[in-house]
């Protein structure tokens, strides 16, 4: 008999997200670590859409009262998701990540995070080739010039403006960086969430709620300090992480790619204004895929450049500008779409 791990590590593959086997076996070690027995079973007999406890109770000719109970309790480790609703709270199976993994802000182990760091890097393998990503970069508003023509869902501010609940929560990244004995001193506290999500992550103790004016002010920080915005890749995003270089689990692996554009959905590239350039070197600094030398002027790669427009910002001289692509796909409507788009370029749909 197939091990109740493997078989969970198979499930949770077969969600947009992925979650692919290894020689190590490190995918099972973190299982192992986050799920007991009972929990990885039930697990497995949910969706990738929210259900009322009793539907799933029937699914398995188990008592309701005792399914939600247990429902309540996973949801509130993060191992699955929970959606406030009446009369009852809806669940669902959910990513490793984005899902699970940031889910345990509040359960890190340095076990934990030496299996995930190792594992990280095997996961976004797998989903390389994909077009849809889960996540995408917008650029920073200060390198947005008046003749950029940016959609809304592509400005973090109107993204904010247009929310009627944010919570704020810390940079699982930042955080599981810092328990390793590294990190760096990047502005914390900042990862929002918006709508239901907001909801889960305020109920489960892992952010708390803040104003729009509040949210604007971390965006202001976060381009100050030089963060990347990477909201979820859809029109109307359920959260914006505000991400460094040196932390984020998606950044610095993809930085060590020879092509990170092509691993990001973006719609822009940055390109340096020779002319204007004074060879400062600020942009080479700031940049978090390493993108841009610096020879008698700067040079942007733009295999590697993602198009967050924080070197545009710090910029003295004004002499980078964002650039939009010629060929941009336009984001999905929501999240339900988003993952139906990647169901289907993984062949599961």
């Amino acid at each position: 008999m197939k091990d109740v791990y493997k078989k969970l590590a198979e499930f949770l593959d077969k969600l947009p997200g992925g979650y692919p086997a290894t020689e190590s076996g490190v995918e099972i070690r973190i299982l192992k670590n986050l799920f007991n027995q009972e929990e990885a079973e039930l697990t497995m007999s949910l969706s990738l859409m929210p259900e009322p406890p009793s539907k799933i109770a029937a699914r398995l000719n188990a008592d309701a009262s005792v399914i939600t109970d247990k429902l309540d309790a996973m949801s509130k480790k993060g191992l699955i998701f929970r959606v406030k609703s009446n009369p009852e709270n809806l669940y669902m199976a959910t990513n490793f990540v984005i899902g699970i993994w940031e889910f345990q802000l509040n359960r890190l182990n340095k076990e934990l995070i030496k299996d995930v760091d190792e594992y990280l890097p095997h996961l976004l393998q797998s989903i390389k080739g994909l077009k849809t990503k889960q996540i995408r970069v917008i650029p920073v508003s200060k390198s947005i010039s008046n003749e950029l023509a940016v959609t809304p869902y592509e400005e973090a501010e109107k993204i904010i403006r247009s929310q009627s609940k944010i919570v704020a929560a810390p940079c699982i990244c930042r955080r599981e960086q810092k328990m390793s004995g590294k990190g760096c001193d990047a502005p914390d506290n900042n990862c929002l969430s918006f709508s239901f999500a907001a909801d889960f992550f305020e109920a489960n103790g892992l952010g708390k709620q803040i104003s729009q004016d509040e949210a604007l002010k971390l965006l202001d920080e976060a381009a100050e300090a030089g963060l990347v915005l990477q909201p979820t890749n859809a029109q109307n995003p359920t959260s914006i992480c505000m991400c460094c270089g040196c932390c984020c689990g998606i950044l610095r692996n993809i930085k060590k790619l020879e092509s990170p554009a092509k691993f990001i959905n973006s719609g822009y590239y940055s390109q340096v204004i020779k002319d204007d350039c004074t060879s400062c070197g600020i942009c080479v600094d700031m940049c978090p895929m390493n993108a841009i030398t610096l020879d008698e002027v700067a040079s942007v790669n733009t295999d590697r450049c993602i198009g967050c427009g924080v070197c545009v910002a710090h910029c003295d001289s004004d002499a980078i500008k964002l650039v939009k692509k010629e060929h941009v796909d336009t984001p999905p409507l929501n999240i339900v779409e988003t993952f139906g788009k990647i169901l289907k370029e993984r062949g599961l749909v």
